[in-house]
């Protein structure tokens, strides 16, 4: 029907204003693409700009791309095909993202491993992850051998020939370790050997493997600490890994409005989630990622000074902290700052904002599982709010909060289990069809086992873990698996883990113990088993000893919550003059 005349301009200001609303509305694109399509896309438009920056190096787009065209032919000299395992033990560097994007070119799947596993952990995860080749450096030798980790995890490494596909027993899918950097070492493939490997098979032959990767084939597989003694490896396809990474940040920091390239300092490290994604996000955007081999302080500032870094993403306080302690640091210097990310107490981040005032704080909620983020905040949330809450649900992932007992939706401002639907949910665990099942159920429902309460606004607040898991500096670390390693111990018959605050770390580990009768083991002997078998962060700062009628019990069992008390009873004690 026509409009009045004298209606005319009022329905021209009503169109003006929907439209306005649908372009706000849909401004923010689905896009989805297979992992090594993203770096050939963004080298071919900016070849020239620096896409990685260390201390002491930094290596453009055109750089980049070429190196990781080099790995991927050295993976198909290999024999590598579509789909098959390769790990990346290696810290933040050139090399691992270059090992990265040469995986995803020839179609196969990254399983990034932190280079501070011990060699028991690396006894698990290579083999459950059927790993074919193993890439590492010497980047961190002095500080973390990961090489020599990988050689005490299987003996029969050191005595191989590395110009031969391996045989371990312990490790049978396991073919090669390859050396990206340093030196030569026993039953390892060299830099220069691996190099010469990859003029076996050409360019051409890595675009055809890149053409026929598949949007759903499986891209990364990253392990995360369950509630079991044993991690669980995410499997992640490649719509998870690019379509999540381009539109959620992207929604939350409004890349549109930036005017200039980004430059992304990124702390944590790369085999972590929410670092991953804040590269991928990064090199969507052309933008320069700045990181290092591993997190200092003094280095970080100086390197954010250099490339004058417009966006944080420290992702945890201990890492903020960091660069905001190392001397000579100035707010001043970065107030042209314009973006962060980092979770933390509310009155961490109210100081966080207070530093850089300028700079849009982002808070949110994240687990692997999800593929990284799946709550960040608001454009239109206030300081406080960003503060005190962990943000809102992002595009496309529904959120259900239930009572864990009963199923029931729970009313706002009432804590309960949190359960996400979304497109960026994990394929599934990796060789464990029993606990894929458990957690994502017949209607696609993952039970995250997280405890959050929604406000009345739809914001998400973090309340705590239905299961037992601690959080030491952003990683995951399962009670139970050091209650286990502990109890492996001849002298332990029990022991209870919890945790305590701590300024740097947020929280650390401490153990409650019940020896066997006639022991006379000491906390520091417990403490010393620990180290080298446990990963540093896993290992108990303080151990307690408990007799058979000391324990504080619930009903049934051994009351967390009032060793928890207990323990920060002793840690409060302790700091006493």
């Amino acid at each position: 029907m026509l409009a009045h005349p004298q209606n005319s301009s009022r329905n021209d200001a009503d169109d003006t204003q929907r439209r306005e609303e649908n372009l706000t509305m849909w401004s923010v694109n689905s896009e989805a693409m297979p992992l090594g399509d993203l770096l050939v896309r963004t080298a071919s438009r900016t070849p020239d700009r620096i896409a990685i920056a260390l201390p002491g190096e930094e290596h453009t787009y055109a750089e980049l791309l070429n190196e990781s065209i080099l790995i991927a032919r050295g993976l198909l000299s290999l024999g590598i095909e579509r789909g098959d395992h390769v790990g990346i033990v290696a810290p933040n560097s050139y090399e691992f993202v270059a090992a990265l994007f040469g995986t995803a070119l020839v179609g196969a799947v990254s399983v990034p491993l932190s280079v501070r596993s011990t060699p028991r952990e690396l006894a698990y995860v290579i083999p459950h992850a059927e790993l074919k080749v193993i890439f590492a450096t010497d980047l961190i030798r002095s500080h973390a051998d990961s090489v020599q980790r990988i050689a005490d995890a299987f003996p029969g490494l050191s005595d191989s020939d590395a110009s031969k596909p391996l045989h371990l027993a312990s490790a049978p899918h396991l073919q090669h370790v390859v050396m990206l950097q340093g030196e030569d070492r026993p039953g390892t493939i060299g830099r220069v050997a691996f190099a010469k490997l990859a003029d076996q098979s050409s360019s051409d032959a890595v675009n055809i493997a890149r053409s026929r990767v598949r949007i759903r084939d499986a891209g990364l597989v990253l392990y995360t600490s369950g509630t079991t003694s044993n991690p669980k490896g995410c499997l992640l396809s490649h719509e998870n890994i690019t379509r999540g990474t381009f539109a959620r940040p992207g929604a939350a920091f409004s890349a549109e409005e930036f005017t200039e390239p980004m430059v992304m300092w990124c702390a944590p490290p790369l085999f972590h989630s929410a670092a991953i994604q804040g590269l991928l996000f990064c090199i969507h955007l052309g933008g320069t990622f700045l990181t290092d081999v591993h997190l200092d302080g003094d280095r970080a500032l100086a390197l954010a000074r250099k490339y004058r870094a417009n966006s944080l993403w420290g992702m945890f306080m201990a890492a903020m902290r960091s660069l905001m302690d190392a001397e000579g640091f100035d707010p001043a210097e970065f107030s042209h700052v314009h973006s962060m990310m980092s979770v933390g107490t509310p009155a961490d981040l109210m100081e966080l904002q207070s530093v850089f005032p300028q700079a849009l704080l982002v808070n949110g909620l994240g687990m692997t599982e999800v593929t990284g983020w799946f709550a960040l905040s608001d454009r239109a949330d206030t300081p406080e709010q960003r503060a005190r809450t962990q943000g809102k649900p992002v595009t496309g992932a529904e959120i259900r909060v239930i009572d864990p007992e009963t199923g029931e939706d729970r009313p706002d401002n009432t804590p309960g289990e949190l359960l996400i639907r979304t497109y960026t949910v994990m394929l599934g665990y990796f060789h464990d069809e029993e606990k894929t099942r458990e957690a994502i159920d017949e209607n696609g429902w993952l039970h995250t086992g997280d405890l959050v309460s929604r406000t009345p606004t739809g914001h998400l607040i973090f309340e705590g873990r239905i299961k037992d898991m601690l959080k030491v500096g952003g990683e995951n670390v399962p009670t139970t698996e050091i209650e286990v390693f502990l109890c492996e111990h001849p002298d332990v018959l029990i022991a209870e883990v919890v945790g305590i605050p701590d300024a740097r770390l947020d929280e650390v580990p401490v153990a409650f113990v019940q020896l066997s009768r006639g022991s006379m083991a000491t906390a520091d002997d417990l403490i010393a088993y620990c180290k080298g078998e446990l990963a540093s962060f896993k290992t108990p700062r303080a151990i307690f000893f408990k007799e058979e009628t000391d324990w504080p019990m619930s009903s049934t069992k051994i009351s967390k919550v009032a060793l928890r008390v207990e323990a920060r009873e002793h840690q409060v004690s302790s700091t006493r003059p």
